[in-house]
């Protein structure tokens, strides 16, 4: 191990180790500031950090009374968090949990979400009502998200429903889903520029070709005039028409299985 030093300054002493720790630390810290930023729980998690680094320098210093007074204050803070923003970091759990890697090592994580686009695309052409849904696989999204609105909600049938409502401020344009989460609405995609497109498709299903093309995503568009389902993926449509049961037996084969489908 006294090869891995690399300063030793009286007492301290600095290792790899103990620079791999930090670098772990630091990102995880600001991983999950990215995922609670200008939320109330950003604010929190950010007063946290800093009674953490102020316990480290008062630790180090000596300074018992002003540890003990910190301590007590972080361990009040800690329990607020948990307390206070129970659903920011259930999101988060459900975030972390149901990543590709994780599904694929438990199958887990997509079957509701999956039931909720069956159940909402249904009354959706029932309705009479457009929508275009994409969800993210490998490629990120990031930039269309930022051109819409972001909502960090769990994905469910009355929230699409009320989203893709004509008289909805955002029901104009894209929602995105990441891990069972809807992430953003409104968001603006691109329009792919194929000339083979049949001419009598419109707006959303050359945003859904156009998404495609670019990214890994998968894309449902439900047609208001026609009344019908339609999954686009690698910038080709796999179905024009489907039924609740075939856009189910997709999303699993492409939700569940390698992405090399």
């Amino acid at each position: 191990m006294k090869s891995l030093l690399l300063i030793q300054i009286g007492f301290l002493t600095i290792s790899v180790i103990d620079i791999i720790d930090i670098i772990l630390v630091s990102w995880v810290f600001y991983w999950i500031y990215t995922y609670f930023r200008d939320t109330r729980a950003g604010q929190m998690l950010v007063g946290l950090i800093i009674l953490l680094f102020a316990s480290v320098l008062i630790n180090a210093f000596g300074l018992s009374g002003m540890a003990w007074l910190v301590n007590q204050f972080q361990t009040v803070w800690v329990v607020a968090f948990v307390i206070l923003f129970q659903p920011e970091l259930r999101r988060l759990l459900i975030y972390v949990g149901q990543t590709r890697f994780i599904n694929s090592i438990f199958r887990m994580g997509t079957s509701r979400t999956i039931e909720a686009l069956a159940e909402a695309t249904t009354d959706l052409t029932r309705k009479g009502w457009g929508a275009l849904i994409v969800i993210q696989r490998e490629t990120g999204l990031r930039n269309y998200k930022e051109s819409g609105t972001s909502l960090k909600a769990e994905v469910n049938t009355p929230l699409l429903l009320s989203i893709f409502n004509p008289s909805s401020p955002l029901h104009d344009g894209a929602v995105i889903i990441q891990n069972d989460i809807l992430d953003a609405a409104a968001c603006i995609l691109p329009l792919t520029e194929s000339k083979m497109i049949d001419p009598e498709m419109g707006t959303r299903h050359r945003a859904a070709l156009g998404i495609s093309e670019e990214t890994d995503a998968i894309v449902i568009v439900v047609s208001e005039e026609k009344r019908r389902i339609s999954l686009a993926e690698k910038g080709r449509f796999i179905s024009l028409d489907m039924d609740e049961m075939d856009l189910r037996r997709l999303l699993n084969q492409r939700l569940f299985l390698s992405s090399g489908d």
